[in-house]
């Protein structure tokens, strides 16, 4: 594992904790499997000669349509009105992402709210935290039940989720490999998949089974996740997998850094960052990719593995929650190519070239910044910042911090200078995440599985939403354009 954090003691003082080692007899998790079959297209293989044309670039011939026939048949692309704005598919109880008004039909920039279960994100924050416990069992609760739970209640359900820690007999026999060179998510994904193996009645979609499905995951994927991680530097460095053990009584915050650290311990101060961090990815209305994902499963009446992990693929997206890779990956080139973050002058002159697409990975785009709903803030991102500059100080990480609030600042107006635009622009979580997780010394593959680990509680709530509330398969229309052509004979084209 790498350590971000030069007061975290060597990797070896872990192996004084009580962790299971396990060795390839153990587990699959250290075993390297391999197609032997290249793929078609490789030199390999048959490689690319030109009767493959068709078959390789055909698609690029009559699958791009002319814009003009998206405006003339009124198509909502991406599910996304004219302005902007999302096509209203349905209705929920569960949360309001707001970032504007519609006044006379005119989107009208607005600052950013969540709204969870009627209760706005800063309060459950900031009452959680103000009486010094964690938050994000709460708001987990809250989600999956739609109301906030007594002390008695909050205490059941997290020993529910205690109860449901250990990963089943033979499960790590067929864990799936990870390799430095794959994701783990898409080992997160498979692994839940696998779950379902696991399970006695695992297409149950009775609220019972689905609750307790959610609160075995709840309990697991910190684990599960750490072991990928883990068989993945243990691949790399030739050193011995540590299973880490179980614990009982802690947070969701606890035991991913638990996980994570081992004998290097954490600071109830990180722990607290952390837990802001889950807080903030529970939720985030029905519309977003990952989460409309599960609900169009979950409509067709599919088990509860089947849709997480499917929204699990949708997390890993660069578009969606893969997106704080690539911020990390640009703070560390502007911090680089700028002498002095202090000045605003050269920050900006860099950022102008990023946004030129003449600088960083040359697309234009400057990550972290813009989002698809919030106009003039993210509240989650006010948030982070918020809980976020006491860390910094304590981690000696202020000059970075202000070097992201310079971009923050900064990037609004260079963008719409840029792209010739008056639409507002702000920033949204991920520009922060990296750097949160960074002074907590989680690795980087380990950011968007994290970010999945806490937003399965609002997957749940609306996959629940979907199967008891809608009862409607999604079934959007697609208007065909396609020209009719008289069948040829194999021998005559």
């Amino acid at each position: 594992m790498a350590i971000l954090n030069s007061h975290l003691t060597p990797r070896s003082a872990r192996e004084r904790v009580a962790r299971r080692i396990l060795s390839s007899r153990d587990t699959s998790a250290l075993l390297s499997a391999t197609d032997v079959t290249p793929m078609p297209s490789s030199d390999e293989a048959l490689g690319r000669p030109a009767v493959s044309d068709g078959l390789y670039d055909g698609f690029s011939q009559v699958d791009r349509l002319p814009e003009e026939l998206y405006r003339e048949y009124d198509v909502k692309r991406g599910l996304r009105n004219a302005d902007g704005s999302g096509v209203l598919v349905g209705l929920t109880k569960i949360s309001n992402v707001h970032g504007y008004n519609k006044v006379d039909g005119a989107v009208v920039p607005d600052e950013g709210d969540l709204v969870i279960r009627g209760y706005h994100l800063d309060d459950l924050v900031g009452q959680t935290h103000g009486a010094g416990r964690f938050g994000y069992e709460e708001i987990a609760y809250l989600l999956i039940s739609g109301r906030l739970p007594n002390a008695a209640e909050l205490a059941d359900f997290n020993a529910r989720i205690d109860s449901r820690r250990e990963l089943p007999t033979g499960y790590l026999s067929l864990f799936p490999r990870t390799t430095e060179s794959s994701s783990i998510m898409n080992v997160l994904a498979r692994s839940t998949l696998l779950l379902y193996a696991f399970d006695e009645n695992p297409d149950d979609t009775g609220a019972q089974h689905e609750v307790d499905v959610a609160l075995s995951l709840l309990a697991r994927l910190p684990r599960i996740a750490a072991i990928a991680h883990e068989a993945s530097v243990s691949a790399r460095d030739g050193e011995k997998l540590l299973v880490p053990p179980v614990r009982q009584g802690y947070s969701m915050a606890e035991t991913v850094l638990d996980v994570l650290r081992g004998a290097e311990g954490f600071t109830r101060e990180e722990a607290m960052m952390l837990d802001v961090m889950l807080m903030l990815h529970a939720e985030h209305g029905g519309g977003n990719n990952s989460t409309f994902t599960c609900r169009v499963l979950s409509s067709s009446g599919t088990d509860a593995y089947s849709c997480y992990a499917a929204a699990m693929g949708s997390l890993k997206g660069p578009k969606h929650g893969g997106a704080n890779a690539k911020v990390g990956a640009m703070i560390e080139d502007v911090a680089a190519h700028v002498s002095r973050w202090d000045d605003e002058d050269e920050l900006a002159s860099y950022l102008e070239r990023v946004a030129a697409g003449e600088a960083f990975d040359h697309t234009g785009l400057v990550y972290g910044m813009g989002h698809a709903v919030y106009t003039k803030s993210d509240p989650r991102a006010r948030l982070v910042k918020r809980y976020a500059r006491k860390l910094a100080a304590t981690k000696g990480c202020e000059d970075k911090l202000a070097l992201i609030e310079g971009i923050e600042r900064l990037s609004p107006d260079i963008v719409r200078a840029t792209r010739g635009t008056s639409k507002p622009i702000c920033a949204n979580i991920d520009l922060y995440t990296g750097f949160v997780y960074s002074m907590l010394g989680i690795p980087a593959d380990l950011y968007t599985p994290i970010f999945a680990m806490a937003r399965l509680a609002g997957w749940t709530a609306h996959r629940m939403e979907e199967l008891y509330g809608s009862g409607r398969i999604i079934r959007p229309a697609y208007n065909s354009v396609i020209e009719p052509h008289e069948y040829e004979p194999l021998e005559r084209r």
